[in-house]
């Protein structure tokens, strides 16, 4: 009797596994969209609650930060501050649930032969579709403040929004590998998450920064997302070579990102 040691499958190359990634876009897109739905079942208002806490987070802190740093333009503000905060929302939440993403799904990574690239669509999916429903209302409810914001969204904020959208895609990927064999990164990502906040301008302005932390802003990667699309949001304004540079930066990631997805295939159902 010859005992023949388990097989895994080669690594793909990154182009290899995009097209299958693609190929099963129904797939993961749908099991978003499952979740998505399961989320707030039988609840009276249903993904509204989305936007709505949203809303009331918004409003407290306008009121409080607003009152605070004694702005006159307090309209400008509540717009900086809820464009700020919702995305960041997103940012953070596909972050934190990174960490433990391969964990979540070890009975599939187990017992399937799926691509681990399908889980990370998956709940990329998910945070879009989450994203999605909380900044649509949450536009509208801004609209009262600034009338052309959808305007803005449609003319200018396309390029930075899919820089927010390639993002969260690609930086939570990195994140959840190392996971898989780092399992106190499930206990550090929310730490360092708290300290970025503190030191994003989202609640405040980079003005308002003392000139030795103002620089700390610049290296942020969460900001250099942020910035560009509430900038484009509330001054109509499109920066096309910061944009361009920042989209060369997450085509790159994603391309890291597949990558190390691919070198790990073969290592995961040990690891979790």
């Amino acid at each position: 009797m010859t005992i023949t040691s388990p097989t895994y499958p080669r690594p793909s190359s990154v182009r290899q596994t995009l097209l299958e990634a693609w190929s099963l876009r129904r797939v993961w897109w749908f099991t978003a969209t499952a979740r998505t739905r399961a989320r707030f079942v039988r609840t009276l208002f249903g993904s509204f609650w989305l936007g709505l806490s949203n809303l009331f987070s918004i409003g407290a802190l306008a009121l409080v930060y607003g009152t605070v740093f004694g702005r006159d333009d307090f309209n400008t503000y509540v717009v900086y501050l809820g464009i700020g905060l919702v995305v960041w929302n997103t940012i953070a939440g596909a972050i934190s649930s990174a960490p433990n993403l391969f964990e979540r799904n070890h009975s599939h990574v187990h017992n399937t032969s799926l691509n681990p690239i399908f889980y990370t669509l998956e709940e990329w999916a998910f945070q879009l579709q989450t994203f999605a429903q909380s900044f649509l209302l949450v536009i509208l409810a801004l609209s009262i403040y600034q009338h052309d914001l959808f305007v803005k969204l449609l003319m200018v904020g396309w390029l930075p929004l899919l820089n927010v959208f390639l993002f969260i895609y690609w930086c939570p990927v990195l994140i959840c590998v190392l996971g898989a064999r780092y399992r106190d990164l499930y206990q550090l990502v929310p730490v360092v998450l708290q300290l970025v906040f503190l030191l994003s301008p989202i609640l405040y302005e980079k003005k308002n920064l003392a000139a030795k932390w103002g620089g700390i802003a610049d290296f942020n990667p969460i900001y250099r997302i942020l910035s560009p699309f509430r900038h484009s949001l509330i001054t109509g304004e499109l920066k096309i070579g910061q944009g361009l540079l920042v989209l060369a930066v997450n085509i790159i990631g994603i391309w890291i990102a597949v990558r190390l997805i691919n070198r790990e295939r073969p290592n995961l159902p040990f690891l979790i």
